[in-house]
């Protein structure tokens, strides 16, 4: 796609048509689709064998690989569709606040969002997985010719109309949500699930007893809580429980807390907020979170083109637990 044609594509109106406003059942987002089933993982199963998710370890390697830029600003909340998520990134943006990066391959949701604009740090950590489908309500004028570049298909919505919504019970520009079906519609040459670094099967030995862990922005919190029961860390935002928004709790089997470089980038926003810039190529310390237990680990990425591996002491790569991943990249 030429740099005309996108950028093009990306200057949009924040609102869509108003065929779309009028779409019935768009509380929350949380609206059905009878043509959009999710696609279940199945079970858990030995790590090696074909039909095995790169991002999960778990049964099914899915379908091609999409990104969502997800809003986690309070009048977002709860979100849709993120407990369906194989991988969520935390990032940080302007004024300290947050926004998640979602990557979907083994379940496709029905409905996916709030949905808002890219950041140059999204490009860098989605040239690992090949070549994906990358859904985004817009982008700076200054960051169109990166989106181009890319090696991703982008999908916002002037590019693919059908795919996005507006939900009726958020103010925007909270209200924007994603048929995750119809957006790989519009970029059927996306990438499978590759290899982006992750290893799956038991606890290492050692590790510290961990009951919570509350990672801090300047002006955002992530809680992680360990749930015996339930055998997943059940995910905070800002000291109150992530809920999903069919009134579950968001949660994660492991959660690595990746420290990485952020530093001021050439972007900012129409406040004046200088668009923080995340370094994920190069290596670092970094924090795996598995089975109520804290394990010391360092992580590295060669290239943009290649996974991450997050190693522990002794050098050999730290096994997550099988099922979703939460990344969140700090200082």
């Amino acid at each position: 796609m030429g740099a005309s044609r996108i950028s093009r594509l990306l200057r949009v109106p924040a609102a869509l048509p108003a065929a779309l406003l009028l779409l019935p059942a768009l509380l929350a987002g949380g609206c059905t689709d009878d043509a959009e089933e999710p696609r279940k993982p199945g079970e858990g199963t030995e790590e090696g064998t074909k039909d095995v998710s790169p991002f999960t370890g778990m049964a099914g390697r899915g379908g091609p690989v999409l990104g969502v830029k997800v809003d986690n600003a309070a009048p977002a909340r709860p979100q849709t569709g993120l407990e369906q998520a194989d991988i969520v990134y935390v990032e940080r943006v302007e004024g300290g606040l947050s926004r998640l990066l979602a990557v979907y391959s083994t379940r496709t949701p029905a409905r996916v969002g709030p949905v808002r604009s890219a950041r140059e740090s999204d490009l860098r950590l989605l040239e690992q997985f090949g070549r994906p489908a990358f859904a985004f309500s817009g982008a700076q004028s200054r960051l169109l010719p990166a989106i181009d570049d890319a090696p991703l298909f982008p999908v916002p919505p002037a590019e693919a109309a059908g795919a996005y919504l507006r939900g009726s019970a958020k103010p925007p520009p909270h209200n924007l949500f994603l048929r995750p079906g119809k957006a790989l519609a519009a970029a059927p040459d996306a990438d499978p699930a590759p290899d982006i670094g992750f290893r799956f099967g038991a606890a290492p030995e050692g590790g510290r007893a961990t009951a919570a862990r509350t990672v801090r922005y300047p002006a955002a919190s992530f809680g992680f809580t360990w749930d015996a029961g339930r055998e997943r860390w059940l995910i905070s935002f800002d000291g109150s429980p992530a809920a999903t928004a069919a009134g579950g709790r968001l949660s994660a089997a492991t959660v690595v807390v990746q420290h990485v470089r952020i530093r001021d980038s050439t972007l900012g926003d129409s406040l004046g907020n200088v668009t923080p810039f995340t370094e994920t190529v190069g290596k670092g310390k970094a924090e795996v979170l598995r089975g109520g237990r804290s394990y010391p680990a360092r992580w590295e990425r060669g290239s943009a083109g290649d996974g991450t591996e997050f190693t522990g002491p002794d050098g050999a790569r730290i096994p997550f637990a099988r099922g979703p991943v939460w990344v969140v990249l700090t200082e």
